[in-house]
């Protein structure tokens, strides 16, 4: 299985970045890759909600559909996806840290692999450019959404494959 992770620093509070990740049907409107992110079902617990979910991400002449289980935890700071189904082995995880000027540190990690390794070879470079530019486009859209700070900014931390 490829892993890849990332964190960086933005300058929007962790509760505003959990609730940015965890409005998962606007994904299409500003997630690499992503046509489609539907919810399924939705069980809310007193904690945590869980939810099914069916994402369609395309790229060129691929298209791939994924139903996902997604555990949102917003007492933990965490979101956990899981994939549902055969297709591919996927397994994501977002952190949300605080800092007390405002700010937050973003965490994603994720490792996957698709059923066909062949397939997962070809699309490698694909995704893992598309993971690099994913935290920059839930930053981006926490700007257009909750406004962009003044402060400036750290720069992104590299990932790691």
């Amino acid at each position: 299985m490829r892993v890849f992770q990332i964190t960086r620093r933005v300058a929007h509070s962790a509760n505003d970045m959990f609730a940015l990740v965890a409005d998962m049907e606007r994904y299409p409107e500003f997630v690499p890759l992503c046509q489609r992110n539907a919810i399924r079902s939705r069980d809310i617990g007193s904690k945590v909600q869980v939810l099914t979910t069916e994402m369609t991400v395309a790229y060129k002449t691929f298209r791939e559909t994924f139903r996902n289980r997604v555990t949102l935890d917003p007492s933990n700071g965490r979101i956990l996806v899981e994939a549902a189904d055969r297709a591919v082995r996927l397994q994501s995880c977002w952190i949300f840290q605080s800092h007390g000027d405002g700010s937050s540190d973003v965490g994603f990690s994720i490792s996957y692999e698709l059923a066909s390794r062949a397939l997962t070879l070809l699309t490698r470079p694909v995704f893992e450019k598309a993971f690099t530019h994913l935290i920059r486009a839930f930053e981006e859209r926490a700007n257009l959404i909750y406004g962009q700070s003044l402060r400036q900014q750290s720069p992104p931390e590299k990932p790691s494959t």
